[in-house]
Parts: C-alpha cells; sequence; structure tokens
C-alpha cells in the first residue's frame, strides 16, 4: 500500500486499485521516467522531472504542469501509526543544489525560522522553474546565493 499527497489531495494507492477502487488506466512505459497514459478516454503524458530519495518527494510534469508528489509505503505509514515518523523531528543543516541552475527568486531572509515544506527559492534548470523546499524545520543561518547566480550541483545554498 502506498499513499501518495499531491497538492493537498491524499490517494490511497494498491496494486491496481486507486482510493479502493480499480483505477481501469492503460499505461505504457515511453522512457524510465516518462509514461502515456489513458484513463477514462483521457490521455496525460507523464513525467518525472525531480525526486528526492530522502523525503521521497517527487516533482512530475503530467501534460505540461508542475505536481509535487510525497510518497509513504507501507513502512513509512506503520512508523507513523506508532508515532514514530521522523519528519516530525526533521532538521535542516545545509541546503544544497539538486542540480546546476540559474537563482531566480530567493524566498526567504537570515534569522527566517522555516518549516518543512516551505518555499525557500526558485531555482532555474533546464528550462523549467524547481520550487527548491525545506526538508525540515530550522533557522536560515545564512544564504549563500543570491537572484540571478548560476550554481553548480551540490553547492551550498543555504546554511540552518
Amino acid at each position: 500500500m502506498l499513499k501518495v499527497a499531491i497538492n493537498q489531495q491524499t490517494f490511497a494507492i494498491e496494486g491496481n486499485t486507486l482510493n479502493g477502487e480499480l483505477h481501469g488506466a492503460d499505461i505504457s512505459v515511453i522512457n524510465e521516467n516518462t509514461w502515456h497514459i489513458i484513463r477514462n478516454s483521457r490521455s496525460f503524458r507523464a513525467e518525472v522531472v525531480s525526486t528526492d530519495y530522502e523525503t521521497k518527494t517527487f516533482t512530475v510534469k503530467i501534460n505540461g504542469h508542475l505536481y509535487q508528489a510525497n510518497v509513504k509505503d507501507k513502512f513509512d505509514l506503520l512508523l507513523e501509526s506508532m508515532g514514530l515518523s521522523g519528519a516530525n523531528s526533521s532538521k535542516v543543516n545545509d541546503l544544497k543544489a539538486p542540480m546546476p541552475g540559474l537563482i531566480l527568486d530567493v524566498k526567504v531572509t537570515e534569522g527566517q525560522t522555516v518549516q518543512k515544506g516551505d518555499a525557500l527559492m526558485i531555482l532555474e534548470a533546464m528550462k523549467m522553474e524547481n520550487i527548491i523546499k525545506a526538508a525540515g524545520e530550522g533557522t536560515v543561518k545564512s544564504i549563500k546565493v543570491q537572484k540571478g547566480d548560476k550554481v553548480e550541483k551540490n553547492q551550498i545554498l543555504i546554511q540552518f
């Protein structure tokens, strides 16, 4: 069983069911990150744009629209039901660039307290705007980049 949260909606996926109902979708693999989906006589092209395996957060582009998806597997759900979710105590140390690109906007200031999921900055990479979000709670100690800076993968952007 998986629980997938997309835009504040949660879906339960188990086998070929979606929220307990057969999904009835025809899914074709185009390549390792792209699929063609036909559901209810509608055609969709889905592509995984970025992946954060630590937080199990994925950015997916469906027919040109970007969506953030957070996935919880059966182990995450078990830990959560026992009150042992690691996300509750997650602290951030450094925010590093997930890919090379251009900083379009910085949404936080030094000294600001952030929570998991808060937008920190916008990074343009491969002609796409990526919202970089906080992986956990923390206080911004220093911001190492500014609007207009070019960054490399794993470059420190913000220190907490």
